[in-house]
């Protein structure tokens, strides 16, 4: 049998194949962010279909300036516990794990929330939208850790299988390793080192909370969208893994790219294998660097090139968002002979009216 479709353990984690759905916005949340019946049963139909690891969507730490997206669930107190352990009980009544991504907007702050102004490393204009945030204080990235460690807390008091904490994409935490988007000149910037203190602080602390054996997975940007010096590097990049791996991480998603450079993360019109897999290299880099298990994410759409990744050693374990939405069943229809998905990559399911796929074919 492929290895696809064998086990693989993420911790104290054992997932039943290689199949992750990564984190992805549904839009169907209630309106205070918590987890609504339209959520549960969206991830019980993903689990019912034999995806191995389901990731929630990002899930915001700190109100009101964390959140990054209209409609989107949240874990900033206690009162989101209950959600979320309705949630992992849907997921974990058919064999699947749940894993609780967690993010902060960063510069990247909701559209109905223009009225605020963002908070980040410093004050670099979001290009895409024409607003600048204020560089946070001191006192701010210190409370920034703390909402972290408390939401990792709590995604284990609601019995979830694990968490993932978001590094990618352009949020918050991602602004803070890349050079492009922070320019402090205290302990939280210039060096890599600096940049990635306040990583090094929330998984370090985080294991303190919740003990070595709880899964903190992370999702790591491996590019911002363009090449140069003042931009994200592989060489920093491969440094954060191996940071990361250090402080206690149980494994590592790769993607990339941010909201201001358009088609990054997710590539539209993928039709051949040759452009799949976009993100592969960095991700073969990272793998090389570190022993905990690595995630791919980024246009697989061929089962033979899903195999390849994990066959040669890219990565571990094959991550899909925009696939999923198209074909919840996609898991149960590649074991069964389906040789590709049916996504078409045309970015059409990032929809505010619901997850679904609005595909004109």
């Amino acid at each position: 049998m492929s290895m696809l479709f064998q086990p693989i353990t993420i911790g104290s984690m054992t997932v039943k194949n290689r199949f992750v759905r990564s984190a992805t916005n549904d839009y169907l949340t209630n309106p205070d962010g918590g987890i609504s019946e339209q959520e549960l049963a969206l991830y019980e139909e993903l689990a019912k279909q034999q995806v191995g690891l389901v990731i929630s969507g990002h899930t915001y730490v700190q109100h009101p300036l964390g959140c990054g997206s209209v409609k989107q669930n949240a874990l900033y107190n206690d009162d989101f516990i209950e959600g979320y352990r309705k949630l992992a009980e849907v997921v974990q009544r058919h064999g699947s794990k749940l894993v609780v991504q967690i993010s902060h907007a960063g510069r990247q702050i909701a559209p109905d929330k223009k009225d605020l102004q963002p908070i980040a490393p410093s004050p670099v204009t979001d290009a895409s939208i024409g607003v600048t945030p204020r560089a946070m204080t001191e006192e701010e990235i210190i409370g920034l850790i703390e909402a972290f460690v408390q939401a990792v807390v709590r995604t284990k008091q609601a019995g979830c299988d694990g968490v993932q904490i978001h590094i990618a994409h352009g949020y918050c935490l991602s602004n803070f390793i890349s050079p492009y988007t922070n320019h402090r000149t205290d302990k939280w910037g210039g060096s890599i080192e600096n940049r990635t203190r306040i990583l090094r602080e929330i998984v370090v602390l985080s294991r303190q909370a919740v003990g070595d054996k709880y899964p903190i997975l992370v999702k790591l940007n491996s590019t911002d969208g363009k090449s140069g010096p003042e931009y994200l590097s592989l060489e920093d990049v491969v440094y954060t893994a191996k940071m990361l791996e250090a402080a206690g991480v149980s494994a590592i998603e790769v993607s990339g790219g941010i909201r201001e450079f358009k088609n990054t993360m997710s590539a539209v019109g993928i039709k051949q294998p040759d452009q799949e897999a976009y993100f592969a290299e960095a991700c073969k880099a990272v793998k090389a660097a570190v022993q905990v298990p690595v995630i791919l994410v980024g246009g697989l759409r061929s089962l033979s090139v899903m195999e390849t990744v994990v066959a040669s050693q890219v990565a571990d374990m094959v991550s899909l968002s925009r696939p999923f939405i198209k074909e919840p069943d996609l898991v149960v229809k590649l074991k069964g002979g389906q040789d590709k998905v049916q996504c078409i990559s045309c970015n059409a399911c990032f929809n505010p009216q619901g997850l679904a796929c609005y595909a004109k074919l």
